[in-house]
């Protein structure tokens, strides 16, 4: 069994051990190419200050890429039975290739601030795979409110019928949600893009370190100054991401929702392919909104993540604590359900299919009430005498809808400014 990075001849209880180490092993091969890149930046800037021969530099990058071979051809690499971590694993292939010369790179570092780099690599990664998932998305809603820009639908205040809306107002509203989204992730990204490594356990060290040079090898914006808040910012860190996707997944709940309900028979307001939809053991009529259903609830756990990371983190003083580790755990299976939400809304928003003539229904006639009030105000009547004459033409059934439309403001049925919100996604995607 390997030895351990901090092993100093007392064995440690099989049964502490497995619970010390729980899933870390197995989270860890999420974050094994990021180690291999924070610890080429690493033993890079070692060299530079003296602290390795330039031909220990050679063969230690050599042997990494290696690493690295093997870690990108899916299943090469693992992490051996007795080995804690990416960061002992990776070590102990070094020193059994190379030597001595491969306990060299741990210089001037911890295993904190090692997984601190680590994960903010992998954060950064992700954050800009679901913003480009996030925009595939908004491409499908987009494109669906330009083909059904003139099918209208009820629009609901309080979930009464209040007002006609669209299809196209319908789908373009989440679509400029999703650019608010966008928004929000791109402060995760900045908040995520700041260097750690250097700062050690907490409290620097006393090489020479040189933290631009990491930061500039390893694309960071800059780095996080203070090595003590370089160890406060773990969790902080999961803690924006998580709010940034639970703000995301409140979008994509809520087009769920919605979806669940129009395609009910009470509704009937649009159509879902048969490959977005299951049947009943029982019922033959049955045809379900499981794809919507399910997203419904995968997106409500992933709006809880925030507040379980917070709790996690609660009562926890500066410096470092192993409570950080379950922090992998909530996280990363949340990003990976993020994706997949992501990629199964967009496949499914370009399939549903609007009905036509919705407000035809003359369950809907009232809905029309609010044009009819607009066209006396036009007319010279002041508004409250014009609302006060269509409520007693309600009240006395005599009530007859004006079924033409005449909406022009930005933002409006008539106006939806599609161009605007694409314009306003590219923005801000292209902010760095």
């Amino acid at each position: 069994m390997a030895k351990k990075l901090w092993e100093k001849g007392i064995k440690t209880d099989q049964f502490i051990e497995e619970f010390t180490v729980g899933k870390d092993r197995e989270l860890d091969i999420e974050l094994a190419r990021h180690d291999v890149r924070g610890t080429i930046a690493h033993i890079t800037m070692l060299e530079s200050v003296g602290l390795l021969e330039k031909s220990e530099l050679e063969v230690l990058i050599r042997e990494l890429e290696n690493i690295q071979e093997q870690i990108i051809a899916k299943g090469k690499f693992q992490i051996e039975d007795g080995v804690e971590d990416v960061h002992s694993q990776i070590e102990l292939m070094l020193t059994k290739k190379l030597g001595d010369v491969g306990k060299k790179i741990h210089s001037g570092r911890s295993r904190n601030d090692q997984v601190l780099v680590d994960i903010r690599i992998f954060l950064r990664e992700q954050l800009e795979e679901i913003r480009s998932l996030t925009n595939d998305l908004f491409s499908a809603l987009i494109d669906q409110a330009g083909t059904y820009k003139d099918v209208l639908m009820p629009g609901y205040t309080h979930t009464q019928a209040a007002m006609p809306s669209s299809f196209g107002l319908w789908f373009s509203a989440y679509a400029e949600s999703l650019v608010d989204d966008v928004e929000i992730l791109n402060g995760a990204y900045k908040v995520v893009n700041r260097n750690p490594l250097g700062s050690a356990a907490g409290y620097g060290s006393s090489f020479p370190l040189n933290r631009r040079m990491t930061s500039d090898l390893l694309g960071f914006e800059s780095m996080v100054y203070n090595s003590v808040y370089a160890q406060m910012g773990r969790g902080k860190t999961e803690q924006v991401v998580a709010s940034a996707l639970a703000n995301l997944a409140s979008t994509l709940n809520k087009l769920a929702a919605d979806v669940c309900l129009y395609n009910s028979q009470n509704f009937q307001f649009l159509k879902l392919p048969d490959e977005l939809t299951t049947g009943s053991s029982i019922m033959p009529h049955k045809k379900n909104p499981d794809v919507f259903e399910l997203l419904r609830a995968k997106t409500n756990v992933l709006m809880a993540l925030p507040n379980q990371i917070m709790m996690t983190l609660s009562n926890l003083t500066s410096g470092y604590h192993r409570d950080f580790q379950l922090l992998k755990e909530l996280l990363f299976p949340a990003i990976k359900e993020m994706k997949s939400c992501l990629k199964i809304a967009s496949y499914s928003v370009s399939k549903i299919e609007p009905v036509k003539d919705i407000l035809d229904d003359p369950k809907y006639k009232l809905i029309f009430s609010v044009e009819a009030v607009n066209e006396l105000v036009v007319k010279g009547i002041p508004f409250r005498e014009a609302y006060q004459q269509v409520a007693k033409q309600i009240e006395d059934g005599s009530f007859v809808p004006p079924k033409e439309l005449n909406h022009t403001h930005e933002g409006s049925i008539g106006n939806l400014m599609l161009e605007e919100i694409q314009e306003r996604m590219e923005k801000v995607l292209n902010i760095e």
